[in-house]
């Protein structure tokens, strides 16, 4: 995981100030943004959770106290990543809108990647605006960032894992939830869903969506000319630009009042 040293006058040029009292996140701008880690389940917890799954085959590190909590005070916007409410969905989706007017990102069992609604307050709409990807290479100072395992299995010929990411800078926060599935010599599977909200003063945020999942089989990766060599795909972050896009979608949050 990336070290950050932050600078406490950055903090205070940006208006920010860390959380106290044991809590690691930010304020800034209107937003409380924090992220808690806890130990892996037991062996007991994770039969339990299996029960409520209906399933004996979750990974063997589930970190299902982990989360990230993103909320904006100001119009009650709150987005957080737990696997705690997993067996709340039974169908497709990892992000939903509570009636609490709460975007939760719930990650489903089966992974599909669908997009579900729930609820009343908030609205995800589809749109053809990118991602800035310039504004996030400028070299701003980052005030916080951090990872979240929510869970991982890394066996002889396979791995998965789920984690969430955040990284606060003086002018917005970005946030990219990724899971990555890879089986040796058969395909691999890569699924991201990425979150960037610009600071401005209004009174709801605008929070841009970015999702894209990739998967390609290593018959398919060989046939492009790379390597099938299984060592050379343990990280995500670089090579998952090569398994084709089987889906793209760019969405942007809605203010109710505006529907």
């Amino acid at each position: 995981m990336m070290e950050v040293e932050v600078d406490e006058k950055d903090l205070k040029s940006a208006g920010a100030e860390l959380l106290k009292d044991g809590r690691r996140g930010i304020r800034i701008h209107g937003w409380e943004i924090e992220s808690r880690k806890r130990y892996i389940l037991t062996s007991s917890a994770l039969q339990q959770w299996e029960q409520n799954l209906r399933t004996c085959h979750l990974p063997e590190m589930v970190f299902g106290q982990n989360c990230l909590v993103l909320k904006h005070v100001g119009s009650g916007t709150k987005m957080h990543s737990m696997l705690s409410m997993l067996w709340l969905l039974e169908t497709g989706g990892f992000a939903s809108c509570s009636s609490s007017c709460c975007c939760q990102m719930e990650i489903q069992k089966h992974e599909r990647g669908e997009i579900s609604e729930k609820g009343l307050g908030l609205h995800w709409e589809d749109c053809e605006e990118k991602l800035d990807v310039a504004a996030l290479t400028l070299k701003e100072p980052i005030l916080f960032y951090d990872e979240v395992v929510l869970y991982e299995d890394e066996l002889a010929d396979n791995g998965v894992s789920l984690l969430v990411k955040v990284r606060v800078m003086p002018s917005s926060w970005f946030l990219l939830l990724r899971f990555w599935l890879r089986v040796d010599g058969v395909l691999m599977r890569l699924r991201d869903t990425r979150m960037h909200c610009v600071f401005d003063e209004s009174a709801n945020p605008a929070i841009l969506r970015e999702g894209c999942w990739r998967e390609g089989t290593f018959q398919t990766l060989s046939a492009k000319g790379y390597t099938t060599d299984s060592a050379s795909y343990s990280d995500p972050s670089i090579i998952g630009q090569r398994p084709p896009i089987i889906m793209h979608q760019t969405q942007k949050l809605i203010d109710p009042g505006t529907l």
